[in-house]
């Protein structure tokens, strides 16, 4: 859809950008945790996306895996957000709650509709759109770099949030559990040269 805003536009709205510091990952109320690894094989940690996972190409979410989810840890929750958008928060690209509170992945394309929940327990949230799954990144021709943050907390015992949970809901139930984080960034551009890095990932520094 944002791939037919004139190139124009898109560099007058360089300037406005959500802001990394609304970000679900640094917001205070989840308090001071340990690192756990979140990487992907298809994209370095600061790399840009491939095609396919953007509303340039197939638009499936990208496979995903981590590693040293702490002990105690009850289940993971993934949020994606995008603090380049031109709005005032964030854009959501993805929510998924109650993954297995162990070392894992998320395969290409698993971010999707899936209603109350999946067969494993996992239920996949509402983006910023309010539909269900993976809202593939759509950024505004000429505006520049996009940062997709992929953000991964291993959460402590807690309350449930629910079917079809939003980004809002997931951040108040994690307030004062979050045991781990991981953090993976991947980035997307339209009319501006940005060449693919080596794949791979990093955990939050």
């Amino acid at each position: 859809m944002l791939e037919h805003v004139p190139h124009w536009l898109g560099s007058a709205l360089k300037g406005l950008r959500a802001g990394t510091d609304k970000l679900a990952i640094v917001q205070p109320e989840l308090g001071t945790f340990e690192s756990l690894h979140l990487a992907s094989p298809a994209f370095a940690n600061g790399g840009r996306l491939p095609e396919r996972f953007t509303a340039d190409g197939e638009g499936v979410s990208p496979p995903l895996f981590w590693t040293g989810v702490p002990d105690g840890t009850e289940r993971l929750a993934l949020i994606v957000e995008d603090p380049d958008a031109p709005a005032p928060a964030p854009l959501v690209h993805a929510v998924v709650w109650d993954l297995p509170g162990h070392e894992g992945e998320l395969k290409e394309g698993a971010i999707r509709r899936d209603g109350a929940g999946s067969s494993d327990g996992t239920d996949v949230g509402r983006n910023s759109y309010l539909g269900e799954g993976w809202l593939a990144p759509d950024p505004p021709t000429g505006h520049g770099e996009h940062h997709y943050a992929f953000q991964l907390f291993a959460l402590g015992a807690g309350p449930d949030v629910g079917d079809t949970p939003g980004r809002g809901a997931i951040v108040a139930a994690m307030a004062g559990r979050v045991l781990a984080a991981g953090l993976l960034t991947g980035t997307y551009s339209r009319g501006e040269e940005a060449p693919l890095g080596p794949v791979g990932g990093a955990a939050l520094a």
